[in-house]
């Protein structure tokens, strides 16, 4: 029975979406500077409320921004596209 739990979670996980992996700081100013990706600054008006929190990650062959945004008493995480 252990050997087919296994075997499910191992094909869910397989069909599950690629997730964005981060980047550092550094390696996001050095995206950022080549013009790989656009500035947050450049992007922060796509979502409405303040902006707590943003990474740039790479997703799909391209760069995203995830963002928790908060709006009202209401925190939520967004992900924007950082292309230019």
């Amino acid at each position: 029975m252990k050997q087919i739990f296994v075997l499910i979670f191992v094909s869910l996980a397989a069909l599950a979406p690629a997730q964005a992996a981060c980047l550092s700081q550094a390696e996001a100013r050095q995206v950022v500077a080549s013009g790989r990706a656009a500035p947050l600054g450049s992007v922060a008006g796509r979502v409405q409320g303040e902006i707590l929190k943003a990474q740039l990650c790479e997703q799909g062959g391209g760069y995203v921004y995830v963002l928790s945004v908060k709006n009202g008493s209401k925190v939520t995480t967004v992900t924007v596209g950082a292309g230019r």
